[in-house]
């Protein structure tokens, strides 16, 4: 842990020392959850599958349709998720243009009063919203962020939401069928390398939490286990009560 030099000028003592975490965690963290989904799901698949007694061949079979199915949901679904958000913030930036056209005095006292709640005097609360008004365009991005929580310029991609998507989801997904796609007859080694998966995925997610990389590893480690044994269990017991 780094001390502050009590010698060095205040405003680099202070960039130095006062950085924090990524708390929209940026890419790493849909990835990382992506990836996570995938490993979780395909490995609960294979060994519920595996509980029943089958073939090698139908393991494998599983663990793939699993993968491509996943895979195309979670990028259909991250699509249509985004691109509607996306489609209703188009919106409202549209109502708030007219809006701003239409009645800017009163846009303007709006602003203000904004302001003037969070305790600027009225007067240079009046003289920022009238300055920050001045050009239409930065009007509209200040009330998109003061009204909505929302940055115009930075809004996410449907696309590039369902590829990343796609992408982390089978990665993860890859990682239990990687086995038996090498050769491997047994489940086991299959289960050994999605659990140290897991345990990676949670140590990385620790990046984006307070938590220590080792207790974020073992609690995924923990519950991707714990998912993969029941559904085992339940395959054996299908695979009794069908055969």
């Amino acid at each position: 842990m780094e001390v502050m030099d009590a010698s060095a000028p205040t405003h680099i003592a202070h960039r130095d020392n006062h950085t924090h975490r990524d708390v929209n965690g940026g890419w790493l963290r849909p990835a990382v959850f992506g990836a996570m989904d995938g490993l979780v799901s395909n490995l609960a698949l294979m060994t519920g599958v595996a509980g029943g007694a089958v073939s090698q061949q139908t393991i494998i079979i599983t663990g793939l349709a699993g993968l491509a199915a996943g895979a195309f949901s979670m990028a259909a679904g991250e699509y249509t998720s985004v691109a509607s958000q996306r489609e209703l913030v188009l919106a409202e930036l549209d109502v708030e243009r007219r809006e701003l056209r239409k009645h800017p005095k009163d846009e303007l006292e709006e602003l203000a009063a904004l302001y003037e709640s969070r305790g600027v005097e009225p007067e240079l609360a009046r003289e920022v919203a009238r300055q920050l008004s001045a050009d239409p365009e930065q009007a509209l991005e200040i009330h998109a962020r003061e009204e909505l929580g929302i940055d115009p310029s930075d809004l996410p991609s449907p696309t590039v939401a369902a590829v990343s998507s796609f992408g982390s989801f089978a990665l993860g997904a890859l990682l239990p069928v990687l086995p038996y796609l090498l050769g491997a007859s047994e489940l086991w080694p299959a289960v050994l390398l999605a659990l140290v998966g897991l345990f990676g995925c949670g140590a990385v997610v620790a990046r984006v939490t307070a938590r220590s990389w080792w207790f974020s590893g073992l609690r995924q480690l923990a519950l991707g286990g714990a998912a993969a044994g029941v559904t085992y269990v339940l395959g054996a017991l299908f695979g009794t009560a069908v055969g």
